[in-house]
């Protein structure tokens, strides 16, 4: 199935037409956004433009496809195949993944239990679509950094929000998972909270994550890695945006039994990262984490001229190994 066609699933069919000409560059779509009451706005290229009913594409609103309630209900049902139960799990957590590994986020009216955790979320009225893209040898340029004596180092992907580290995160899974110039292939463990990195769709990675690779779909982070440390003996555990004292626990454990970890962390620095490790500890611990007790090397992402890339590597040590060896950052 093409790219083309998962999107066009996503809509009841008299609706698929109107998106005829968005779908020419599918290879480009990065996301739809939809709310009742709003026009239909995607982004191409970083570029936000507007559906008309008729299937146009303008970057004003003036004739834009305005969403009306019993539209965005019937898109709901169409994703869900009817069954709004069968997704219930998926959907209390704000987001599902489809076919293709694409992921679409909801809001609405939010249903609480006695404990005051999400029981569901009704009247759903907002959803953003994001289409997935695989960039298959995006990571080839940090690997070689990656690896000593064959060993895989405990490596931290630090970027701010929309800089690419999802995308460079599974291409480096990918390539540790196959085996590359640096190392052999070896078994990996992934953690996927939130379906981002294999977009599993009914536990099947829709992404190529690897042969020698392992998935724990919608488990939350801390839980997912304690069970695939019990039942799958990974040599490498991968996890996306950790940060926190308790995050750092559970990696500390996986290190402890000899795996190596692969993770990311929202941040632009080494203060950052020295700040997320140890929000929320417990003042009666007294312990305060070090990066360097944890990670090998750090690797910066940015997006200059609306290009996603490495700003720069760094060893435990803060010294710069890419681009090139300058004054240590810290």
């Amino acid at each position: 199935m093409t790219k083309q066609e998962e999107i066009l699933r996503i809509f009841p069919d008299y609706m698929r037409t109107r998106w005829e000409r968005p779908l020419q560059k599918a290879d480009k779509l990065q996301e739809i956004r939809l709310g009742t009451g709003q026009p239909v706005r995607f982004m191409i290229s970083g570029e936000e433009f507007f559906l008309s009913c008729r299937g146009n594409v303008s970057v004003n609103c003036q004739d834009a496809w305005y969403i009306t309630e019993r539209e965005m209900e019937e898109i709901i049902k169409n994703v869900c195949h009817y069954s709004m139960y069968a997704f219930e799990n998926e959907i209390r957590q704000g987001f599902l993944t489809i076919q293709g590994g694409h992921r679409i986020g909801m809001a609405g009216q939010v249903v609480l239990s006695e404990d005051g955790s999400v029981r569901n979320i009704n009247h759903i009225r907002f959803m953003n679509i994001r289409i997935s893209h695989e960039m298959i040898g995006v990571a080839d340029e940090a690997m070689p950094y990656l690896y000593e004596r064959d060993r895989f180092l405990n490596t931290l992907l630090v970027s701010p929000p929309g800089c690419g580290k999802t995308t460079m995160l599974r291409d480096m899974i990918r390539q540790v998972s196959e085996g590359n110039a640096n190392g052999g292939g070896r078994q990996v463990g992934v953690v996927d909270e939130r379906s981002e990195i294999a977009g599993s769709f009914m536990g099947i990675p829709q992404n190529h994550v690897g042969m020698r690779t392992d998935v724990m779909d919608g488990c939350p982070k801390i839980q997912g890695m304690m069970l695939l440390m019990r039942s799958m003996a990974p040599s490498v555990v991968a996890v996306d945006e950790i940060g926190g004292y308790e995050d750092m626990r559970a990696v500390y454990q996986v290190l402890q039994c000899g795996s190596s970890m692969l993770a990311t962390m929202h941040g632009n620095s080494m203060k950052d990262v020295r700040r997320h490790l140890n929000s929320g500890s417990p003042e009666k611990e007294g312990i305060q984490y070090k990066p360097e007790d944890f990670f090998e090397r750090y690797i910066f992402l940015e997006k200059k001229n609306g290009v996603c890339r490495i700003r720069e590597i760094l060893n435990e040590s803060g010294k710069r190994l890419f681009p090139e060896a300058k004054n240590n950052v810290g």
